[in-house]
Formats: structure tokens, C-alpha cells, sequence
């Protein structure tokens, strides 16, 4: 790593502490004004109208049969992860690191709020996949139905990933929300913590200033049982800014 470190051949500017504090200050206060302008967004979320499910679906999980009230788990309230994993057999890399930065259920659950992952893959393969990476997380396969085709994860051309929360009325259950692409973003901590630092995600899309360490989009990512030791860091220094949205919305 220290190689690593060493290849960097550009950095912040180094100004004194007094200009260091102006410079945070005045991020600061965007900072603010973006958590504020999220709080905004959070309110109309809340206000969404919802979608009643009529279908039957049906799961299988840990204690085998179940359906979609079932993933409740006795609460009011279903977050469900669609982990990309088909019968293909294929593993997506970025759900994997998703679900690694999931943090323990309990403060969901003391809110009336389940998390579980689904995938169409069959349970004997998603279940020997979660033992690999030591997940707590409950995970439903959802193979031989239409779960997945219904609600956009699954097509013709294959899968792909997202995140549907469902409420729950006695035995009735409704849509609420979706997202998919970097609207699951903010589940994988990762991603914050590295926006945060001065080099970011050290990705090309990026608008960093000319020279910082950078490279294409994903090809850094592993399952975290995959990573080389010490971590390999190959980066591309490039002559200009990266091109903001370049990783899609």
C-alpha cells in the first residue's frame, strides 16, 4: 500500500489553517443547504401514493415457503434489496458490497421495519453465497415466479438491481417506493465515506482536479473475499477534470 501511496503524484493544496477553516466553512454551508434540500425530498417520499399488491407471490427462505406478507416479518413496514443473482448464476459485485455495508437490523426493526434480500437465483445457491460472506441478512428466492419481471429487476435481457419498500395493512400489502442505479447509493457506505476523502471514489467520471488517481468505473470492485493482499491500487492519472454523470444517474 505504501507503493500505492507513493505513485500519487498529485494532492489538496497546502494553505494554513485559517484558510483551511474559510474554504470548510463555505463547503459547509452547501453542505447544509444540500441536508436541508434532502430533508425536502425525504417529506415528499412520504406523501408518494402506493400501489395495492393483488398477486400472490410466493418465496423461498430459511424456513422454506413464503409469501410476500411473510417477509414482513409481523412489522408494518418491508425493505426490500433486489440482489442482483439470477439462475444464470451470475454474482453482482456492487450488491455484494451493498449488502456488506448493511448495518444490524435491530434500529429498523425497533421502527416496525424488516430488510431482507431477494434475488430469482435458487435459495440453495443464494444460501450457500450468504454463509460465504458471513451476511446476517434473511435472503428469498424468488425463482419461478413473477416477482422480479413485476417489479422491473428482471427482463428478457436478464437482471439487474434495485430497492422496492412495501407497507403493510393486516394481510394487505402495498408498493410505496422504488429505486435503482445510484438511487441505491446511499446503502453502501462505501461510496460516502470515499466521497469524502480528497481523492473520492478515484473513478473517471469523477470531476476531480487534473492529476488525481482515477480509473474506469467498477473494475476496482470486489467481494470483499477477493481482494489481492496487499490491495492492488492501479490508477490512471489523467491530464483534466473527469466527466461529471459519467456513472450514470
Amino acid at each position: 500500500m505504501r507503493q500505492a501511496v507513493d505513485r500519487v503524484a498529485a494532492r489538496p493544496e497546502v494553505v494554513s489553517r485559517e484558510e483551511w477553516n474559510a474554504a470548510r466553512d463555505a463547503l459547509l454551508r452547501k453542505e447544509k443547504a444540500l441536508t436541508l434540500r434532502l430533508d425536502e425530498l425525504a417529506a415528499e417520499r412520504r406523501r408518494l401514493p402506493m400501489v395495492r399488491i393483488d398477486k400472490p407471490y410466493v418465496f423461498e427462505g430459511p424456513d422454506g415457503r413464503a409469501s410476500l406478507v411473510d417477509l414482513f416479518h409481523g412489522r408494518r413496514q418491508l425493505v426490500i434489496y433486489h440482489f442482483m443473482y439470477g439462475p444464470d448464476g451470475h454474482i453482482c459485485t456492487g450488491c455484494s458490497m451493498v449488502v456488506d455495508n448493511m448495518g444490524h437490523p435491530a434500529h429498523l426493526n425497533a421502527r416496525g421495519t424488516t430488510r431482507v434480500l431477494v434475488s430469482r437465483a435458487p435459495f440453495a445457491d443464494l444460501e450457500a453465497y450468504r454463509r460465504r460472506m458471513g451476511w446476517r441478512e434473511p435472503w428469498y428466492s424468488s425463482h419461478g415466479g413473477d416477482f422480479n419481471f413485476d417489479f422491473g429487476v428482471s427482463s428478457d435481457a436478464g437482471e439487474t438491481f434495485g430497492l422496492s419498500v412495501f407497507l403493510r395493512a393486516g394481510d394487505q400489502v402495498f408498493h410505496t417506493y422504488f429505486t435503482d442505479r445510484r438511487g441505491v447509493e446511499h446503502l453502501g457506505p462505501n461510496w460516502s465515506y470515499l466521497d469524502l476523502t480528497p481523492f473520492g471514489r478515484q473513478e473517471a467520471w469523477e470531476d476531480s482536479p487534473p492529476g488525481w488517481p482515477q480509473d474506469r468505473p467498477y473494475v476496482w470492485w470486489r467481494k470483499h473475499d477477493e481482494y489481492d493482499p496487499p490491495a492492488r491500487v492501479e490508477s490512471v492519472h489523467r491530464s483534466g477534470g473527469g466527466v461529471p454523470g459519467g456513472a450514470g444517474a
